[in-house]
């Protein structure tokens, strides 16, 4: 012994009893294999080391050395000024991604989570479990439905104020294909996101969204000609959508259309670090920025969910 405490677990000091037994000629090779689960050339290996090192002979050769993979100190140190610095406020993903691409400091989300909590920084956010819902099954090709909405929110910081996106994604890919910020949810943000899908894409099938005011009329004011015609006069929206020939789908609940929630719950968290990091404070800077840097290389591990059900068409109807 080496004049330091040898502290072993319960399977170790079995191992070693057996193994004893074993060369005292109490017990045969064959058994010990079977009481230890191992080998009959594992159990004449260890027979050996015990022979020549004794009882730390049986324990692993790593015992009191450090890790191969242990993270460096100076290694922790930078991560943590990061993370409460020019990276505060992003999740543990978000700044793991970061250290990556910017820092060039390659580290797993486990790694860069353990060293934030065991320096006492708390999640930005904690996730509680949800109810869950059947997911209605994604379309099979692209174009076929598109779903928007709108999200209030102070995507700029808090000086700024809040200010709404108007975003559209794609059902059957999940990506993010046109978003504008305004000050507030309105018809024209919408339409100027329905010309861009125009013009890029061309007419999708249908339109999945909720029954705001800017999509469908909500009074219970119907005018002559329309009780003549039999229906209400569209609003804007409504109108550039049945002359296109777009179907509107209304939905009657949050979860009805929770792939574009989901999308803003993901944009909230992560978008706004990502303007701040780029220096971005206005709405049209905002907007070039979403239909450019997120599009391109942010969407991928932002916007972008399950692809599986897409047949890769480039282009709508």
């Amino acid at each position: 012994m080496k004049g330091w405490e040898l502290r072993v677990s319960q399977r170790e000091l079995q191992r070693m009893h057996v193994v004893r037994l074993t060369l005292e000629g109490r017990q045969s090779v064959g058994r010990a294999a079977k009481l230890l689960g191992i080998s009959g050339r594992q159990i004449k290996r260890l027979r050996r080391k015990m022979k020549e090192q004794g009882v730390e002979g049986l324990l692993h050769g790593n015992r009191g050395k450090p890790a191969w993979n242990k993270t460096a100190s100076a290694t922790k140190q930078k991560v943590l000024r990061l993370a409460q610095g020019p990276y505060r406020g992003l999740n543990d993903t978000h700044l793991t991604e970061k250290l990556n691409e910017k820092e060039k400091i390659s580290l797993s989300r486990p790694t860069v989570r353990r060293v934030l909590r065991a320096a006492g920084i708390a999640a930005v956010r904690k996730r509680g479990v949800k109810r869950h819902y059947k997911r209605r099954e994604r379309k099979a090709q692209e174009g076929e439905l598109l779903l928007w909405d709108g999200s209030p929110h102070r995507w700029f910081g808090e000086p700024q104020g809040e200010c709404s996106l108007m975003a559209v994604i794609d059902d059957a890919t999940g990506a993010l294909i046109h978003g504008v910020f305004a000050q507030q949810e309105d018809a024209q943000s919408y339409l100027l996101c329905l010309r861009e899908i125009l013009l890029e894409k061309g007419i999708p099938g249908a339109i999945y969204m909720d029954r705001h005011g800017i999509f469908r009329r909500n009074d219970e004011h119907w005018s002559l000609g329309e009780q003549l015609v039999g229906e209400q006069t569209p609003t804007q929206v409504g109108q550039a959508l049945k002359a296109l020939g777009i179907k509107p789908i209304f939905a009657l609940s949050p979860q009805a259309k929770g792939r574009v929630e989901r999308l803003f719950n993901t944009l909230q968290d992560r978008l706004v670090q990502e303007l701040r990091l780029a220096g971005i404070s206005t709405p049209e800077q905002g907007s070039v920025f979403v239909n450019g840097h997120v599009q391109n290389r942010f969407q991928c591990s932002v916007c972008q969910t399950s692809q599986a059900n897409s047949s890769g068409v480039a282009a709508f109807a």
